[in-house]
């Protein structure tokens, strides 16, 4: 029977991969090889000669094929890596985003520079990794997280048992503000983000098949024009944001002036920038309380 060994099997899946145009096939191909042997990716290197069991074998097939028909990877594995942070996924949720990581940036830019300890509301939270990576950067912050799907929710509720902060990150289920009760709730914050859906309609079928046909619809489509949850956001923020306080959005690569536009004639703002990411595309929109 012929023996399949960790180098070998790398450089078989990086070929198939790459004949399949999955994404990143050597990543691809090492990340599926260390779920299946639950190893890190620099063991593989240190133990190229290692032969792979039947067991193992099978399990990887079963992720290759699956892979191969452009389901994510990190789905495949359960998990990816979000500034630093393991962070579980599965489809109930969007997977996190290098991008989504600028959000994160500004938000403890911001909150780093209060005086004082500081109220956070995470809309549309997901996997919950914006709250989380949030929290974990500033220490003396407490955050409440809400979101409409129950499903998304149980994830975010184990990546913050994960990095144990079940007692700064509150979960609440339900759409953007309505869940927040006076007398029970914070309702009063420093700092509100969010990385809503914004797919337009065109944009979401001209979207990649492992992005449409894998990850949730309902965390990526924001209507005809992709600014739904902009405009519900934008009208029901007023009561829940502090003065001097900042909203911080992510939004598409193109939406910066419809974003701008939608939020100065609220006339609740007294400065709202619009940053470009690495690739020269809109992608945040900070907005600070008159």
């Amino acid at each position: 029977m012929e023996q399949w060994t960790i180098q070998k099997l790398l450089d078989w899946m990086n070929g198939y991969f790459t004949e399949k145009a999955v994404d990143a096939p050597r990543l691809t191909a090492e990340l599926l090889l260390c779920h299946v042997l639950g190893c890190r990716r620099i063991e593989l290197y240190t133990n190229f000669d290692r032969v792979v069991d039947q067991a193992g074998l099978a399990e990887l097939r079963r992720l290759v094929k699956r892979c191969a028909e452009h389901e994510p990877v990190a789905y495949l594995v359960g998990r990816c890596e979000f500034y630093s942070l393991a962070i579980k996924v599965n489809k109930s949720c969007l997977i996190p985003r290098p991008e989504t990581e600028l959000l994160v940036e500004r938000a403890i830019d911001f909150l780093r520079a209060r005086q004082t300890p500081a109220a956070v509301l995470d809309l549309c939270t997901g996997s919950g990794c914006v709250a989380i990576a949030i929290a974990k950067n500033v220490a003396d912050c407490r955050l409440t997280a809400t979101d409409v799907s129950d499903e998304a929710l149980s994830i975010a509720d184990a990546n913050i048992k994960t990095h144990a902060l079940a007692d700064r990150i509150r979960l609440l289920c339900g759409d953007l503000f309505d869940p927040i009760v006076a007398g029970l709730d914070e309702t009063s914050f420093d700092l509100i983000v969010s990385n809503p859906p914004y797919v337009s309609a065109a944009e979401f079928d001209a979207l990649d098949k492992n992005v449409r046909d894998y990850e949730p619809r309902q965390a990526l489509y924001g209507g005809v024009d992709g600014l739904d949850v902009y405009r519900r956001i934008a009208e029901k923020i007023e009561p829940f944001l502090r003065p001097d306080g900042a909203l911080i959005l992510e939004i598409g690569y193109a939406q910066g002036p419809a974003i701008r536009q939608l939020l100065e004639e609220t006339a609740l703002f007294k400065h709202i920038k619009v940053e470009k990411d690495h690739s020269n595309n809109d992608r945040i929109v900070t907005a600070h309380k008159a």
